[in-house]
């Protein structure tokens, strides 16, 4: 019989199992029944579901207890059973994993706030932990899985209930938030090595927002400790369908993920929340063929993804004419002009003509940038193309939509004749005039190059041929000036990999930044068009540098504007446009090419920058 301590000692990549509430949830079990008492009260339904997972190739399996502690079973008027319930759960899992996979026991926060932010003591908080770990332990499993604790003290509390007890290795987990800490604020940096320190034989994450942000942390704890890693995310964060709740990430994104945490340092990868046996699948799937001993053995390489059926993908120079001067390296110019707040085109219209007749090769089109709402990026792209002839770069933002409603999309847009995209994140709703607007993030732009990689490829996200394939020549957003530019490399280096046909920065204003950046990209093959934006005056810049996320204006700069504000308003847009002549004209000989911002919808500005 394998037991956890086996799987760690191996050096192997192992699979861990998937959500137990939400295939319970699945099989029609109502939210107010007590998830823990069914291993008594229906003992087949749930080994049902654990033999999904052992099927789908899970060598870990996690007992049916999250919630089986005296505290939460209190509300069901069960905490005298908490023994006895834990114990009934283990042999369940048992039966179902057999010889195939380790049992371990699943323990999560008690539900209560412990000492020193609630009134339950540490030692109150030990003993109750304790009641559970004996019940697990008499059912007879393998480890010990302590998972989605956002305190770590509870969570070093529920270490000494296990260590107390018993020398069966244990994984700890703590759950995070968008910003990488905990919702008391730890950081990966300071619990990483507190747990290591109180002998948690694998450390992780798991839960939190999705995959995106689980991968972030096991790369930071990947810095800070030797121990072996776990990731297990959510399938992204659930929406609410009628009254149901959805989690939307597909097997193929998790996977993708999966795939990422073990190149990071994760050694067990598996699902939380909204994964099901089909997500473990797709994690098994790429684990069986890229298996290699893990970073306690020696440094992660990259990995090839499974192969797929061939399909014949459209060369960059057939796609549109912005592929064909990527393709032949030809120097590339585009002006951004923003869609209208209403339903009239014709000033946009107006603009696009204007920037034709002085030869520019395209437009790009934002996809409601700072979250205010305007026409439609992908109609908007539409419309100046069919009225002008001038090419757009139709930016597309994973903010407003999940995955089916891009699919939805993009095969739309690939069908009216629209080829070229940049694909980007998008600014939170918070940021514009409905902080209250709820934003998706299904998946995000590194997700979404991959889908549109696939689509060009003639594949849908599940890998399935659906006849002739988009030809989209797709662009991803980069930041030369990024805070943290190794988070920010390491994210364009994916953006690469999942087959970017291009990089748009952030508006630049610092050439020595641009030139530190450009040499350390330059092996990933990426053309990169540089953002040029014409300062228009002193407020203009100051806005810029301290309002706008994402981009960097040195204070030289603004030294410059400050002075030729002083002059006037003429003297200061005349000043904006000379720093934005020296910058094309300094960054010409590294960059394929620029992207230059129409301010306030005056082309003519431009234009004159661009000579």
């Amino acid at each position: 019989m394998t037991t956890l301590r086996d799987l760690i000692t191996d050096g192997r990549i192992h699979v861990v199992d998937g959500a137990m509430g939400t295939m319970l949830y699945q099989k029609g079990i109502f939210l107010n029944v007590c998830f823990d008492e069914l291993a008594v009260r229906q003992p087949a339904l749930v080994e049902e579901v654990h033999a999904a997972y052992v099927e789908a190739g899970a060598e870990v399996i996690e007992t049916n207890t999250f919630g089986a502690n005296p505290f939460k079973l209190a509300q069901y008027g069960l905490a005298s059973d908490t023994e006895l319930l834990n114990a009934a759960a283990a042999r369940v899992a048992r039966r179902a994993a057999g010889s195939r996979a380790a049992v371990v026991g699943a323990i999560g926060p008690l539900g209560v706030r412990v000492e020193p932010f609630g009134e339950l003591a540490l030692a109150e908080a030990e003993a109750a932990f304790g009641r559970q770990v004996d019940g697990l332990l008499e059912g007879g499993v393998d480890g010990f899985c302590l998972e989605t604790f956002s305190d770590i003290d509870e969570l070093l509390a529920a270490m000494r209930a296990v260590r107390q007890r018993t020398d069966l290795a244990l994984m700890a987990q703590l759950t995070v938030a968008e910003d990488g800490r905990t919702t008391y604020g730890t950081a990966p940096e300071a619990f990483g090595p507190a747990l290591a320190d109180a002998g948690a034989d694998i450390i992780g994450v798991n839960c939190s927002i999705g995959p995106q942000v689980v991968l972030e942390a096991i790369e930071r704890l990947a810095r800070v400790v030797a121990t072996p890693l776990v990731a297990q995310p959510n399938a992204g964060l659930p929406r609410e369908v009628g009254d149901r709740k959805i989690y939307m990430a597909s097997p193929e994104y998790v996977a993708e993920h999966a795939r990422r945490m073990v190149e990071a340092g994760a050694r067990f990868v598996g699902g939380c929340c909204g994964t099901t046996p089909e997500h473990v699948r797709a994690i098994d799937k790429f684990v069986r063929a890229a298996q290699r001993t893990a970073r306690s053995a020696g440094a992660p390489t990259a990995t090839t993804q499974p192969a797929q059926a061939e399909v014949a993908t459209v060369p960059l120079a057939e796609r549109s004419r912005l592929g064909a001067r990527l393709a032949a390296r030809e120097f590339i110019r585009t002006v951004e002009i923003v869609p209208p707040r209403g339903i009239d085109p014709a000033p946009m219209i107006a603009q696009a003509r204007a920037l034709a007749a002085a030869g520019i090769h395209a437009v790009n089109i934002p996809d409601g940038p700072r979250a205010q709402s305007r026409m439609g990026a992908l109609i908007s792209g539409l419309i100046v193309e069919r009225e002008t002839g001038l090419e757009t770069v139709v930016h597309y933002a994973c903010r407003d939509r999940n995955l089916l409603g891009m699919l939805s999309d993009l095969l739309g847009a690939a069908a009216a004749g629209l080829r070229n995209l940049l694909i980007v994140t998008g600014d939170p709703p918070k940021m514009g005039p409905y902080p209250d607007a709820t934003a998706v993030f299904d998946i995000d732009a590194i997700g979404l190059t991959n889908l549109v990689t696939r689509l060009n490829a003639g594949l849908d996200p599940g890998g399935n041929a659906f006849g002739a394939p988009t030809r989209f020549v797709h662009g991803v957003g980069v930041n030369p000036t990024a805070p943290d530019i190794e988070h920010e490399l390491r994210r364009f280096a994916w953006k690469a990999e999942a087959g970017a046909c291009f990089a748009m920065t952030q508006p630049v204003f610092d050439v020595a930044q641009l030139e530190r950046f450009l040499p350390r990209v330059e092996l990933l093959g990426v053309p990169v068009i540089a953002g040029i934006w014409p300062l228009v005056s002193l407020r203009n810049a100051e806005f810029l540098a301290n309002e706008v996320p994402g981009v960097s204006v040195p204070r030289e700069v603004l030294d410059r504007m400050r002075r030729a504000s002083d002059r006037g308003k003429e003297a200061a847009l005349a000043e904006g446009v000379a720093i934005a002549r020296e910058m094309i004209a300094a960054v010409t000989p590294s960059v394929a090419g620029v992207q230059v911002a129409a301010p306030m919808g005056r082309v003519e500005v431009a234009l004159e920058v661009l000579g």
